[in-house]
């Protein structure tokens, strides 16, 4: 079955020929290369591009084995571009390529601190192709020795990132083939990775997601960054156990000490961290102070790029729905391109007999341009009490930006006497643009 990608896809459409390199990042086994080399090369042919103008070069393939040469690959494409024709170059798993010296560099004379310029790297060649008028430029890749985001940061303005996840929820509902509350209920536990979704057996599905990061993920962190296996385990598992939960680095540092007597410092458990990150695994959201309309250094917020993994590194021990709701939430906010931090409001209440002030949370602030929404994720707002406590920070945060409660099942959206909108997260989920049709 084919996992039709429209949203990436559209984007890449929507970039073609802008004079950049477009480069396909997101966590591994996410599906770049297949929306890369299927879903896109399938558009351009259905849209009139002769077949031999897609110059395809896939690093991780012997055929192509001596392209990782980039000066090879350099004069590869030279050779099968000509005229005022347009040609289409992909480049997958570029990390593969290699350095090569310059011939009329001598390393004897050149200062230590520079000797990477006496190298011709693909990042060089590429820069180079993209000034070519006719050709337009696509690579992927991510693995220990160069993780996708690298590539990003290497082109800088020269190039133009096309950020990858995992299914969202209504791209899997869309191809699931039952019900929303029976695929919901089947992603909240095995998330969204293509090849996990394809899988039709349930402890086949579990085991491949186990299996990624074993042999995957912790593999290529600890290849790169010389971390120590069984403390950045621990660190993972740490992590995934309180997604959505606020912390720091040396709250963390303390409970990988005290419990798997780890004897780390904070400093440790921020590369540790920032490696995850890099790769995809994670993602921070840094706290907001939404009167003081500044950030916060500590703490802040992860969130498991998958459900799915995430529950598998768990042992599929800690299926907690309201935690799950919101990491999941979170992660379809990024995917629609918003920027997500988590607010923060200061006032004061009062508790037995006396006024106490401090800060109360909302889960999302959501930012695009000029754009604001305060989003809370509740699993039920059933109780009256847990409704107020809920809206309360909602309702004092000192504006008028539109506010939305997103709470579990399918409900319809509808407005209370505050102006606060509630929907279900499922009708969130599926509607694309729910934000402003709420």
């Amino acid at each position: 079955m084919r996992i039709e990608r429209s949203l990436y896809l559209n984007r890449l459409i929507s970039k073609m020929h802008n004079g950049k390199v477009k480069i396909i990042t997101g966590i591994r086994r996410c599906g770049k290369s297949y929306l890369l080399r299927h879903i896109f090369k399938d558009y351009l042919l259905e849209n009139g591009v002769q077949a031999d103008h897609i110059l395809e070069i896939a690093l991780d393939q012997k055929e192509f084995e001596k392209y990782r040469n980039p000066n090879a690959l350099y004069d590869y494409v030279l050779h099968h571009i000509s005229g005022g024709s347009d040609y289409f170059l992909f480049v997958d798993e570029i990390q593969l390529s290699y350095k090569v010296k310059r011939e009329d560099a001598d390393l004897n004379k050149i200062a230590k601190e520079d000797q990477d310029l006496a190298y011709t790297t693909f990042y060089d060649i590429l820069n180079d192709l993209m000034a070519k008028p006719n050709l337009d430029i696509y690579v992927t890749g991510s693995n220990s020795r160069m993780l996708s985001k690298d590539i990003a940061t290497n082109f800088r303005d020269r190039g133009s990132e096309i950020r990858m996840f995992p299914l969202s929820f209504s791209e899997f509902y869309a191809m699931s083939g039952t019900e929303k509350a029976d695929a919901w209920a089947e992603y909240v536990v095995y998330g969204g990775m293509p090849l996990a979704v394809l899988e039709p057996d349930e402890s086949e599905r579990a085991n491949y997601l186990s299996g990624l990061f074993e042999r995957v993920y912790i593999a290529d962190v600890v290849e790169r960054y010389g971390v120590e296996d069984a403390y950045l385990g621990s660190l993972i598992d740490v992590v995934a156990s309180s997604v959505g939960s606020l912390t720091n680095p040396r709250k963390l540092a303390n409970t990988l000490n005290s419990v798997h007597h780890a004897n780390t410092s904070d400093k440790t458990v921020k590369k540790y961290l920032d490696a995850l990150e890099d790769a995809f695994i994670f993602e921070k959201a840094h706290r907001y102070d939404i009167k003081g309309k500044a950030y916060f250094d500590s703490p802040l917020k992860y969130y498991a790029t998958d459900v799915g993994l995430r529950n598998a590194r768990l042992g599929f021990r800690q299926i907690e729905e309201n935690h799950l709701m919101e990491n999941i939430l979170f992660n379809e906010l990024v995917i629609r391109g918003y920027s997500v931090d988590v607010g923060a409001v200061r006032f004061a209440q009062m508790k037995d007999g006396r006024k106490i002030e401090k800060m109360h949370e909302i889960d999302f602030v959501v930012n695009m341009g000029m754009k604001r929404v305060y989003i809370q994720s509740v699993f039920s707002i059933a109780d009256p009490d847990k409704r107020q406590q809920e809206i309360t920070p909602l309702l004092k945060s000192g504006d008028f930006f539109k506010k939305i409660v997103i709470t579990s099942g399918n409900s319809k959206p509808h407005m209370d006497e505050n102006g606060i909108s509630y929907i279900g997260i499922i009708p969130f989920l599926l509607d694309p643009d729910s934000i402003n049709d709420i």
